[in-house]
């Protein structure tokens, strides 16, 4: 017979070690507003399609301006922007990566190989998921929901709602000391 158990940590390992989460934004806190600024952030991965651009940096440029300018409005758009910008990261690079190869077989002679296709499909692949996953987190983001992404939710979630410990003093303008 296996026990499982995990190890037992003394009261100081435990408060030390912890991080505090402010409280997650319900649906009906959220205003319209706020649902739609959220679904728009996963909305950029049609930035460089509605451009008609073949290049994949637009997107991530449209995700970056994006994430800056609705960075202040509320943690719940925050956290979906921020979890949108940083999901277009590993698509951009993969799709920049095909763009690259392809520029170099079609104006430089390289020959096209078995490598080439299994990079295509898996550049395929990536974008099919990416955009799956885009659009019910858009969805779920409309409706005042979360939905974290595998690796991706858990960084902003923590980026975003992490309590801070250290409370900020009031600054206070004083006039010069003689």
């Amino acid at each position: 017979m296996i026990i499982l158990h995990s190890p037992v940590k003394s009261e100081s390992m435990r408060t030390s070690n912890t991080t505090e989460y402010l409280p997650l934004p319900q649906p009906e806190e959220l205003s319209e507003r706020e649902k739609e600024d959220a679904m728009g952030a996963y909305l950029m991965m049609f930035a460089a399609v509605a451009a008609g651009l073949p290049l994949p940096i637009i997107n991530l440029i449209a995700s970056i301006i994006y994430y800056f300018i609705n960075k202040s409005k509320s943690r719940f758009v925050r956290f979906h922007a921020y979890q949108s910008l940083l999901s277009q990261i590993p698509t951009s690079l993969i799709n920049a990566g095909l763009v690259f190869w392809a520029v170099r077989i079609f104006f430089f002679d390289w020959e096209i190989n078995n490598t080439f296709y299994g990079y295509l499909w898996m550049a395929i692949i990536a974008n099919l998921l990416y955009f799956i996953f885009s659009i019910v987190a858009a969805v779920r983001a409309r409706k005042g929901r979360f939905y974290y992404f595998i690796f991706f939710g858990k960084l902003a979630y923590h980026q975003n709602f992490t309590a801070s410990k250290n409370k900020k003093s009031k600054i206070e303008n004083a006039p010069p000391k003689m």
